[in-house]
C-alpha cells in the first residue's frame, strides 16, 4: 500500500479552449474538476493501476467534502483530517498546442494543532504502507520543518519516505535522509544554487544532494526524461510523446509509477518515464491507466549523455 501526504490539497478544475484571448470571453470545450494536489495525484494514479492507496490531507469546508467524495469515486481512501479553513480550488486553462495555464490558490492557513493533528493521521494510518509519498508545498502558518518531522517520524516507524517538494521545506527535510526525493529540473537547479545547462548538469546536482542527505535522487527533466541517481549509480531514460495534452500532474503519475515499481534501480526508472509519458497525452489531469502505458518504448540506461544540452535549461 502507498500511503499520500498533502499538506494543501486542491479541487482542480480545468478548461479546455480553443484559443485563449486576455479580457475575452471564454466557452471551453471541455472542463472538468479533479480532486487536486501532488499527494492526492499520486495516490490517483496508483489506484489507476489498480493499487491500494490511502490519502492522508487536510479538508475544510464544502469544498473539502467534496474532495473527499471525489477521492472515493477514484478507488481511493480518503484519511481527511478536519480543518477551520476551506480546501483551495485551482482553475487549469488547456489550449489546442498543449499550452497550460495554471492559477493556483494559496489555500488555507493550518493552525499548529492543525498540522500536529496531520502527522498523526500519517503515523495512525501508515503501519501496513509500503511507501509514504509526501508531496507538494506546504500551507500557509506551517513551519518548513514539518516535512523534516514527517520524514523523522515516519523512518522511527521503519517506513520508507519519498519526498516531492521544493525551497526551505527541502532543505530542511534533507537532513533527515528521505529515500527518495524528487525534484523537476527548476527545482533541482535552485536546490544546489545554480543553472542546469546539461543532462550531466543535473547528474552532478542530484549527487549534491545525495551528499545533503537524500539516499536517492529521481529528477525530471521535462520533454528530455528522467535521471535517477541512487547507491548503484546513475541512469538516464527517456520516451517518446506523439501529442502533449496536459503536464498537469506528469510529475506525480511518474512518482507513482516508480514506487509502485519498487522504487529503485532502472526498472522503477522506466516505470516512473512511462507513466510521465502516458500522462502527458491525457486530457488535464488525468493518470494513466495499464493499457496507456508504453514501457517497451522506454529508453533507459546507465550509459548517461552527460553533455547533452536540456531543452529548457533550468536557470
Amino acid at each position: 500500500m502507498i500511503l499520500t501526504v498533502t499538506p494543501n490539497p486542491s479541487l482542480d478544475r480545468t478548461y479546455e479552449l480553443p484559443e485563449l484571448v486576455r479580457g475575452g470571453v471564454l466557452r471551453a470545450a471541455a472542463d472538468r474538476v479533479d480532486p487536486g494536489g501532488k499527494g492526492i495525484n499520486v495516490s490517483r494514479a496508483v489506484a489507476a493501476a489498480g493499487g491500494r492507496t490511502v490519502a492522508v490531507a487536510p479538508m475544510g469546508g464544502a469544498e473539502g467534502a467534496l474532495l473527499a467524495r471525489l477521492l472515493g469515486e477514484h478507488g481511493i481512501e480518503a484519511a481527511g483530517v478536519p480543518i477551520a479553513g476551506s480546501t483551495r480550488i485551482n482553475v487549469t486553462l488547456v489550449e489546442p498546442d498543449g499550452t497550460v495555464t495554471k492559477i493556483n490558490a494559496a489555500g488555507p492557513e493550518l493552525g499548529p494543532s492543525e498540522a500536529e493533528d496531520v502527522l498523526e493521521a500519517v503515523r495512525t494510518r501508515s503501519a501496513d504502507a509500503d511507501w509514504i509519498a509526501c508531496c507538494g508545498s506546504l500551507p500557509r502558518g506551517t513551519a518548513p520543518e514539518w516535512y523534516a518531522r514527517l520524514v523523522a517520524r515516519s523512518h522511527r516507524g521503519g517506513t520508507r519516505i519519498a519526498l516531492d517538494t521544493s525551497g526551505a521545506a527541502l532543505t530542511a527535510a534533507l537532513r533527515e535522509g528521505p529515500d527518495v526525493i524528487k525534484p523537476n529540473a527548476q527545482e533541482l537547479a535552485e536546490a544546489v544554487g545554480r543553472p542546469l545547462l546539461t543532462v550531466g548538469d543535473a547528474v552532478d546536482a542530484a549527487g549534491e544532494l545525495r551528499e545533503r542527505g537524500a539516499r536517492s535522487v529521481l529528477a525530471s527533466l521535462g520533454a528530455d526524461g528522467q535521471v535517477l541517481v541512487e547507491a548503484s549509480g546513475a541512469y538516464f531514460a527517456t520516451a517518446p510523446v506523439r501529442t502533449v495534452r496536459s503536464n498537469v500532474g506528469a510529475g506525480d503519475a511518474s512518482l507513482a509509477g516508480f514506487l509502485a515499481a519498487g522504487g529503485r534501480g532502472p526498472r522503477a526508472l522506466t516505470a516512473a518515464v512511462a507513466h510521465g509519458a502516458a500522462a502527458v497525452q491525457l486530457a488535464g489531469s488525468i493518470m494513466p491507466r495499464p493499457a496507456d502505458l508504453d514501457l517497451p518504448a522506454v529508453v533507459t540506461t546507465s550509459d548517461v549523455p552527460v553533455d547533452r544540452p536540456l531543452t529548457e535549461p533550468a536557470p
